[in-house]
């Protein structure tokens, strides 16, 4: 128990803490070891995941315990809509954790995490993959923001808490869900740890050497990333020329960076596999393109950038032009009284030869125009192109047609030859803003 109390001498000089009790073995060690040792003020947080009939019980134990040794209790019991999610209790535990701290003005948290929870920890990432972070285990600090969580138990076995919960008369209840196969840990628990503890008695301090020597490694590939990212992100787009010029391993992480911006909470629908396809669609040479991923998003190469799209769904549209027509894309198509701007975002139609009314609608992959000042037809897939125009916004770009459907003017882009400068005999005035 020495580096424990070291560690919590290093690191603790609050005037209140907050600790997370569960009433078993562990969390009940460590509360009587903080309240041995320091002179903070302790809150003890207990979470009632209303689970199993014992969990009653085990909150009267832990009021009892608190109330008989001057510590502050609080708790929550935990509701659920719908099915148990291990994810969604975790999410309700340390909302309840954030609100304690933020009760009491404190910036520490304590839990109970031991050397054998890091060596089951590590294995299960090992076996099912993780990332480097990930493979580390478990912290022994933990930066949250305006709080951190510390886990001196880390230095210790199991067997060792058990130990001094014995020497020291510290009482304590059994769950007993921790012997039941059903439970991936608990196998690793009963199969993978004695035959590495056989091998050293020490082996959790091993594990801990190992998580620690990741995630120095970790600190410092993130600050690379997180100054890279800065320099290659703008608006949510990526420098595509850039981000290519990178060692592939930053290449990898500022993609997950950059994934994890964007998906948030829902991550978890991401796979290894939907980021080594990202990397190779990003590295394939191949530019305005895109590729689907999970949760209606599209990872879009435009020239030189990329970026990542919700997939918008966009019906076809026609309108009549009579007055004003707002369109899906937020933008509006007026008839004007009168307009001397020339540009592109406005046309001055002779109607000579078209048949009324006029109509705008989407562009349609077959489309083509004849473009004022220009011979023959010239398809609108590539006037796009040569605009630069973005995959995202061309399924929804508005084209003008007569009664008949032949194409009058691609606002904002291109004029046909029905288009007359505004000193010349004209019959209507078309504005696009």
């Amino acid at each position: 128990m020495e580096e424990v109390y070291t560690f919590l001498k290093d690191n603790i000089n609050d005037e209140y803490i907050v600790v997370g009790v569960s009433g078993g073995v562990d969390s009940m060690v460590l509360l009587s070891v903080l309240k041995e040792k320091l002179k903070s003020k302790i809150v003890c947080a207990h979470i009632h995941h209303n689970l199993r009939i014992e969990s009653d019980e085990e909150l009267e134990f832990v009021k009892k315990y608190c109330r008989n040794n001057d510590i502050i209790f609080e708790f929550i019991k935990l509701e659920y809509e719908g099915k148990f999610s291990e994810d969604i209790a975790r999410t309700k535990r340390y909302n309840f954790f954030e609100e304690i701290l933020k009760k009491y003005s404190s910036k520490i948290l304590l839990t109970a995490h031991h050397g054998d929870d890091l060596i089951e920890t590590i294995m299960m990432r090992v076996v099912r993959g993780s990332t480097i972070k990930g493979y580390s285990g478990i912290e022994k600090i933990s930066d949250r923001g305006f709080y951190r969580i510390l886990r001196p138990l880390l230095f210790c076995t199991k067997e060792e808490i058990y130990s001094y919960a014995q020497c020291h008369n510290i009482p304590y209840r059994e769950d007993y869900t921790n012997e039941l196969d059903d439970y991936t840990r608990n196998r690793y628990r009963k199969n993978i740890l004695p035959f590495l503890k056989n091998e050293n008695k020490k082996v959790h301090l091993k594990f801990l050497d190992y998580s620690d020597e990741l995630l120095s490694y970790y600190s410092y590939v993130k600050k690379v990333i997180d100054s890279k990212y800065d320099e290659l992100v703008t608006h949510n787009k990526v420098d595509l020329i850039s981000f290519l010029r990178l060692d592939k391993l930053i290449q990898k992480e500022i993609l997950k960076k950059y994934l994890f911006n964007n998906y948030g909470n829902n991550i978890n629908k991401l796979t290894n596999r939907h980021i080594e396809i990202s990397l190779e669609f990003l590295r394939n040479g191949v530019s305005n393109s895109k590729i689907d991923l999970p949760e209606s998003y599209k990872l879009v190469k435009e020239y030189d950038y990329f970026t990542l799209t919700k997939e918008i769904i966009i019906d076809e549209y026609c309108y009549e032009i009579k007055d004003k027509v707002v369109l899906p894309n937020g933008h509006t198509v007026e008839v004007a009284d009168e307009c001397s701007n020339n540009s592109n975002y406005t046309t001055h139609l002779d109607l000579t030869g078209l048949k009324l009314p006029l109509y705008v609608r989407n562009n349609r992959t077959t489309d083509s125009m004849l473009i004022k000042n220009m011979n023959g037809h010239k398809k609108i897939s590539d006037i796009f192109t040569n605009e630069k125009i973005n995959l995202t916004d061309r399924t929804s770009w508005p084209v003008v047609t007569d009664a008949t459907g032949k194409i009058i003017w691609l606002p904002g882009l291109k004029k046909t030859y029905f288009d007359r400068k505004n000193t010349e005999k004209y019959d209507i005035i078309l504005k696009y803003y």
